[in-house]
């Protein structure tokens, strides 16, 4: 029989598995961020809440998320993917299924903070996964995959939570809702373990998956890390590209309920149409950078030219609010959420393109941290705008905008995308 190379498909894939749970977590990660979004006018008129009281929720879960994002950067570098990623999870759905029990401005912001810091460890022990589980040429199509989890649950909130919401009320919709993450918890301690680790693997599989140049797998610590040109590189694109994604996640169903006359059971199918595109975006961003590398670009080149047309195509969301057609602005819209989720595959990848393993989960937890900084700067901004002029073209504008302002920072402190020998920490 004949050999099989390093680089052919192994006989078995049990990293696809991974990829689905990551994919499932990342879908109930965002049905319980997304749930305050699609109930906002429920809960507006019910509690009789301002732009601003709306807003400084949202700000307490971004200030939490940033907090948290450090955190758990460095939780999952110390622990693990397995067991950081179940940490998070039981912190976060605790605090999704308290937003039941809550009476006022205050308690909702208290439980969006709690939100916030388990909803935090999502992404840091997913990207660990993928590290652990992936070459760098599949990174990226793997993180884009699993990044279409957002979009999944995104989908799934506004045609499940109105049903929930009109058949038993709101709070039942939040205890609802929360069982999914129990569920998937058991799963996960189930099912994942590391590579080396799984009784599933074939040595085959393993040696695909390890055909990298081998890296030191030891803890940085944030002093070193804090001090390359290249962790800033992508923390300040987290910075620029974040709030956006909010804006929309937060903002988005009330806009459609406030400029095209939508209530909760009707702007179902507009927002299901904008997070379908948005999943496709996922999956093509990380399949078009692969795509490149694999005919022969640069990590540098695939990745940035990816980027550039992403934030191309986020720019005609700018002349969203003039719009008119209900189904013209979901196609813009759309697309430009799709392209926000394709750019963010690929920025995501940065960490692992550029860095040892052992400092991916903090490299990926000081961008989140800043770019939840932005997001709780972005949810103030939008308080202020909606209940100063009732406007979103501002926040549209800053929308068309940030992609381009996030691959300039990337480009100039990262002209080359070039892996970084860094000595080992004390």
């Amino acid at each position: 029989m004949k050999d099989m190379a390093i680089g052919d498909r192994p006989p078995t894939r049990y990293r696809w598995v991974v990829i689905g749970l990551l994919f499932a977590a990342t879908a109930i990660n965002y049905v319980d961020r997304q749930m305050i979004g699609v109930l906002k006018p429920t809960l507006s008129t019910e509690m009789a809440w301002s732009e601003t009281d709306y807003a400084n929720i949202v700000f307490w879960f971004q200030a939490a998320y940033a907090v948290g994002y450090l955190g758990f950067g460095r939780i999952v570098d110390l622990v693990g993917a397995r067991f950081g990623y179940a940490i998070a999870v039981v912190i976060w759905t605790i605090a999704h299924m308290a937003h039941g029990g809550v009476h006022s401005v205050t308690q909702f912001a208290m439980a969006r903070f709690g939100l916030g810091v388990g909803e935090s460890g999502n992404f840091p022990a997913g990207i660990k996964a993928v590290t652990e589980w992936f070459p760098q040429k599949e990174r990226a199509f793997a993180i884009g995959l699993f990044n279409a989890g957002a979009n999944i649950g995104a989908i799934v909130t506004p045609l499940l939570v109105p049903w929930l919401t009109v058949a038993y009320g709101w709070r039942v919709a939040f205890y609802a809702t929360g069982l999914f993450g129990i569920i998937w918890l058991i799963a996960w301690l189930v099912f994942y373990r590391r590579p080396e680790d799984h009784a599933k693997m074939s040595p085959e599989e393993l040696a695909y998956i390890r055909q990298d140049p081998a890296d030191p797998v030891q803890s940085i610590g944030w002093g070193r890390l804090i001090t390359v040109r290249e962790t800033w590189a992508y923390a300040i694109g987290k910075f620029c590209i974040d709030p956006i994604w909010w804006f929309f996640l937060f903002w988005l169903p009330g806009y459609l309920g406030t400029r095209y006359g939508l209530d909760l059971l009707s702007f179902g199918p507009p927002l299901v149409a904008i997070y379908l595109l948005s999943d496709l975006g996922s999956v093509a961003g990380g399949w078009m950078s692969g795509r490149l590398m694999k005919a022969g670009r640069s990590v540098n080149a695939a990745r940035k030219l990816t980027m550039l047309l992403c934030a191309c195509a986020v720019l005609p969301v700018f002349f969203a609010q003039s719009i008119d057609n209900l189904w013209v602005a979901v196609l813009v819209i759309g697309v430009a959420t799709a392209a926000h989720q394709a750019f963010s595959a690929n920025l995501y990848t940065l960490p692992s393109d550029l860095f040892p393993r052992g400092a991916v989960g903090s490299v990926v937890g000081i961008g989140g941290t800043l770019g939840a900084v932005g997001g709780m700067a972005m949810a103030k901004y939008a308080g202020y705008i909606l209940d100063g002029i009732g406007s979103y073209t501002p926040l549209f504008a800053v929308a068309g905008s940030a992609y381009f302002v996030a691959l300039a920072a990337v480009h100039i402190l990262s002209p080359r995308l070039e892996r970084i020998n860094m000595a080992i920490a004390d």
